[in-house]
């Protein structure tokens, strides 16, 4: 017997993994002070510039000797951007447990060509970091944004490591306490936790980081866009606000929004205690039905932002099909957007969990995905 429709909807039925929820207080009016029309390169550009890599550092606690840079491509331009930059010095050691990890080993494999070892898990498992070669350059994902596998901690990475550990960080960033002494470049973009727009990203670089790319020259040409040095030397303006391109203002004035909304919720603690309030309300609702599961299989790798599910009622006979229909009538009843899995991963949904999405929003369409369940098991 079908279920009726649940009485309560959700406020906000934006559940993407990418472009993320606004900030539940955001209003375009909130943007008015945005420099349009002006050079960014202008004093009151290149001031919001460094406004926004000052609240970053605040609010995620980098160290005051790494570098910042906001630079162009979103968080594949920032990640592309070290890749090209900083490897070939050493071999590499490339993980990939999802699609964008997966998209790394290529641009290494196939474009620069490099001596490399390649660690692959299936979706839901993660690689064994403790095996890796540190003295080599390594290249993984903290949170598997597809596959809803995160990096539990940073214990596995050595201080004593002489290989650079360069981390895609971008569903991970502002949800997930990421410890900067086993990184030495991180990256992450504006539409991830924070709900940002889109083309822009964050570049951190270590020390060591920084040493690396003055005393390594790559033998392949370097797009200009991709340039950090210049005469040997780190290009310093581009972690003081001086974009190597032209940066959307309005977008930079929607990130600072975003971070002001960060700290006004008790900044990093309190957006991890958000996204952690997300997700335990899902693995509630899990544990509560059979036809569902975490597609992690380790509670301790499960992400807290991106959570992706699958179903296991054996009478599915096609599972892709399945979820697609359950997302579908999610997404026509205007409860859930966006949340079918990954085109690259495992049928199933995906829930974004970010800080910036409301726990009573969770809560309200988790009986609408039971809905959507039983109508399509028994269409």
């Amino acid at each position: 017997m079908a279920l009726p429709q649940p009485g309560t909807r959700p406020s906000n039925p934006r559940f993407s993994s990418g472009p993320c929820a606004k900030p539940p207080t955001h209003e375009l009016t909130a943007l008015a002070d945005a420099p349009l029309g002006r050079s960014h390169r202008a004093a009151v550009g290149k001031a919001k510039l460094k406004q926004a890599i000052d609240n970053t550092r605040e609010i995620l606690g980098v160290p005051a000797d790494y570098r910042i840079g906001i630079v162009p491509a979103s968080d594949t331009g920032a990640y592309e951007m070290a890749m090209w930059s900083l490897l070939g010095e050493r071999p590499a050691e490339m993980v990939a447990w999802e699609s964008f990890g997966a998209g790394w080993v290529t641009d290494v494999a196939k474009q620069l060509k490099i001596d490399h070892t390649v660690h692959t898990a299936t979706y839901g498992e993660i690689v064994d970091m403790a095996a890796l070669n540190y003295d080599h350059d390594v290249c993984f994902t903290w949170n598997g944004t597809t596959s809803g596998v995160r990096m539990p901690s940073g214990e596995a990475i050595p201080a004593n490591r002489t290989g650079l550990t360069l981390c895609d960080a971008t569903s991970a960033a502002f949800a997930m306490d990421l410890p900067w002494d086993k990184l030495d470049v991180t990256t992450f973009s504006w539409q991830k936790v924070l709900g940002g727009e889109a083309a822009h990203g964050m570049l951190i670089l270590s020390p060591r980081a920084v040493e690396r790319l003055e005393s390594y020259t790559p033998p392949w040409p370097m797009p200009k866009i991709f340039r950090l040095t210049k005469g040997g030397k780190l290009i310093e303006g581009i972690f003081k606000g001086e974009t190597i391109n032209t940066p959307s203002m309005l977008a930079v004035e929607d990130y600072l929004f975003a971070l002001d909304w960060a700290k006004s919720v008790g900044g990093l603690p309190g957006l991890i205690a958000r996204a952690d309030a997300n997700t335990q309300a899902i693995a509630d609702f899990v544990a509560q039905h059979d036809w569902i599961e975490n597609l992690a299989t380790d509670p301790a790798t499960r992400s807290t932002t991106s959570v992706c599910l699958k179903f296991t009622d054996k009478r599915i006979t096609d599972g892709a099909a399945f979820a697609k229909a359950v997302a579908k009538r999610l997404a026509d009843e205007n409860v859930a957007l966006d949340i079918g899995a990954y085109r690259d991963a495992p049928p199933g949904l995906r829930i974004w969990c970010g800080g910036t999405v409301e726990t009573s929003d969770i809560e309200a369409m988790l009986p609408w995905l039971a809905w959507a369940f039983e109508a399509e098991i028994n269409a």
